[in-house]
């Protein structure tokens, strides 16, 4: 089975992450037996200098024919210091988050013991800690709490929370 991912590897230290984000799969398709096929697209600054609009239709296409999005970063500092700009590269982001529904960002978090010395909490309070922050991003979501609930399978404590969400 081959998935195809879309690369937009973006603006700053968007192409570097993205280039070791590539070769990391590649090794893990090599090991699980697992096929990609990575296709790379415009986004952000990038995009505004060669194509004058921060999330190109070329982009957008290839996004929608993938079954992944492998995103770097957006941002640069000559957009950001002038105000006279019509196009930003976050109006990129922006602009894919809207077109492809999408609204959450995931942030796990986790420690290890080579950082509990560095944490300015005590060793015994994060020693352990492994969970996923759900963000949500656009703002375009209107969510109604429906109600949670707490279960331990193993030593894991799962915590999930309902949520209906609708669009504006």
């Amino acid at each position: 089975m081959i998935k195809k991912i879309a690369v937009l590897p973006g603006d700053g230290v968007g192409p570097e992450v993205t280039a070791q984000a590539v070769k990391v799969l590649k090794k893990i398709g090599e090991k699980f037996d697992h096929g990609f096929d990575f296709e790379e697209g415009l986004i952000g600054a990038c995009a505004i200098d060669k194509t004058g609009n921060p999330y190109p239709q070329e982009t957008h296409k290839l996004c929608l024919k993938s079954d992944a999005i492998l995103f770097g970063a957006i941002g640069d500092p000559k957009y950001d210091n002038d105000p006279k700009a019509k196009m930003r590269p976050e109006q990129g982001l922006l602009k894919m988050r809207k077109s492809l529904g999408l609204f959450a960002n995931l942030r796990p978090i986790m420690t290890f013991p080579s950082t509990y010395a560095k944490s300015p909490l005590k060793p015994n309070i994060i020693q352990g800690v492994d969970f996923i922050v759900v963000r949500e991003l656009t703002g375009t979501q209107k969510k109604s709490y429906l109600g949670g609930q707490s279960q331990c399978i193993g030593n894991i404590q799962i915590v999930a929370g309902n949520y209906k969400t609708t669009n504006n």
